[in-house]
């Protein structure tokens, strides 16, 4: 007979961004909460996805950094010799210390109980428990008034001959090699393959991309695609866009990938392949059916607007729960869902202004409608894009790769979505959420204050070419 263990508010299962802001939420609150987690503590974010990546990146473009200082009278250009596995071990020591600081630590200050094991839904839909199979080879069962999946996702690759078995990298796996590859295919040209492309290039890796769609980024804006792929051109990155993968092969030597696009095969040969086709929720394990909780197309939990399953008891936010897949809102989704849950407030969240970074350099940044979004909004829009070549912080940076792009509703100039590529597009992009939020026009936006020699000024100017020609306005004319 198997002991139930009750008095629980709610159990949580996972232990990333969204199962930490659920437990933060309800313990709060003063209520007892439950945490489980299969494997390393912390989530994606910290472990291996936002943290380890971008502390990569920085490396790497400050070694591009030196190796373009040339772009400046008077500076020469220098090669830094890279380590690659001092790089993987100061990575791995950065994400040890967060891990602690931000997770490990946090749960035993804030007081809930952290459970190491394998956990799956039992009982009925109008009784749900949950059974840990903890890693001693004992099982504890336990029944709360709530539940929260918050499991989140793993890489996918897609059923392309000869891929399954021949141990190829993911976004993953490519951060925990120890030697720096000589060649690299990374199939998958949206963010994640994005950012990997140009990380592995700029340390010292021959990089081809393969996207399946006919440019890169293909969901930002075309003028945004084609400039990041002037820019790989530019760092000798080879893009193959429109090209589907039909067949991988490995031998002693390394991978040959074969790709097609219209009719034409392409053969290509690396000693490394990385999959970059992006993420799916993580549910395998879970019984859900046993519960009631539904799932779709893609493997994600089905919720409502309030986070909640098809189980009146189960909630889930984060990856697992479909979304949009950055951190920001799986912590948002789980704070939500945990005061949902607890005291019923039926609270939802607004997405009309997210926002969203490719950590690219220069990096790409949007929030809002792009311009063929509004139109099948049946919205008529107005738009504008500044090249970089008109922004004196870009100018004096001696680098004017990139724009701005605003997208306004025809008549009344509302403001509808922006879209930059550039160096500190991330930091430009959050004035652009707060503009969206508030409502402003770009009437408003022209005429708002703006410090000079920044690159959140190029939000400002945008906004005035709807009325003037910047090219003939002095510096700082407001």
């Amino acid at each position: 007979m198997t002991w139930t263990e009750s008095g629980i508010d709610l159990a949580v299962i996972g232990s990333g961004s969204a199962a930490f802001a659920a437990a933060i939420a309800a313990t709060n609150q003063g209520r007892r909460v439950v945490m489980v987690e299969r494997g390393t503590t912390g989530g994606t974010c910290v472990n291996v996805g936002c943290v380890p990546s971008k502390a990569l990146l920085a490396a790497a473009e400050t070694r591009h950094t030196a190796a373009a200082a040339g772009r400046f009278p008077g500076l020469a250009p220098a090669d830094a010799p890279v380590d690659f596995g001092a790089l993987i071990c100061g990575k791995d020591a950065l994400v040890a210390q967060l891990r602690t600081e931000k997770y490990t630590d946090l749960a035993a200050d804030y007081g809930w109980e952290n459970v190491h094991g394998i956990a799956a839904f039992t009982g009925t839909t109008d009784a749900p428990l949950l059974d840990i199979a903890l890693g001693d080879g004992g099982c504890r069962r336990i029944e709360a008034a709530h539940y929260l999946i918050a499991t989140g996702s793993a890489p996918w690759a897609p059923p392309v001959d000869g891929l399954k078995g021949t141990g190829y990298l993911t976004s993953t796996t490519a951060m925990e090699l120890d030697t720096l590859p000589e060649s690299m295919v990374v199939v998958g040209g949206n963010a994640v393959g994005l950012e990997q492309a140009q990380l592995f290039a700029r340390l010292g890796t021959r990089v081809s991309v393969i996207e399946a769609l006919d440019r890169l980024a293909p969901s930002e804006e075309p003028e945004v695609s084609a400039a990041i792929e002037e820019v790989f051109a530019d760092e000798g990155i080879t893009v193959h866009t429109g090209a589907a993968l039909t067949a991988v092969r490995r031998d002693q030597h390394g991978y040959t990938v074969t790709a097609r696009r219209d009719g034409a095969r392409t053969e290509l040969r690396a000693e490394q392949l990385l999959i970059a086709t992006g993420r799916r929720p993580v549910t395998e394990g879970l019984n859900l059916d046993a519960v009631g909780v539904k799932t779709g197309i893609r493997g994600e939990v089905v919720v409502d607007e309030y986070q909640r399953t098809t189980n009146e008891r189960i909630w889930a936010a984060g990856d697992v729960a479909g979304g949009p897949q950055f951190v920001y809102v799986a912590a948002a989704q789980g704070t939500l869902a945990a005061d949902n849950a607890l005291t019923g407030t039926e609270r939802t969240l607004d997405y009309t202004a997210l926002p969203r970074v490719t950590f690219t350099s220069p990096a790409i940044a949007a929030v809002g409608m792009t311009d063929a979004e509004s139109a099948e909004a049946g919205i008529r829009c107005d738009c504008r894009a500044l090249p970089l070549e008109f922004v004196p912080r870009a100018l004096a940076n001696r680098d004017t790769r990139g724009l701005v792009k605003l997208v306004a509703e025809a008549g009344t100039g509302r403001v509808l979505g922006v879209h930059v590529i550039a160096d500190g597009a991330g930091d430009l992009i959050t004035a652009a959420t707060y503009a969206i939020s508030a409502g402003m026009t770009v009437d408003q936006l022209a005429h708002t204050w703006a410090p000079y020699l920044t690159m959140a000024e190029a939000l400002k100017l945008t906004a005035q070419t709807f009325t003037a020609d910047v090219a003939r306005l002095s510096c700082c004319a407001g």
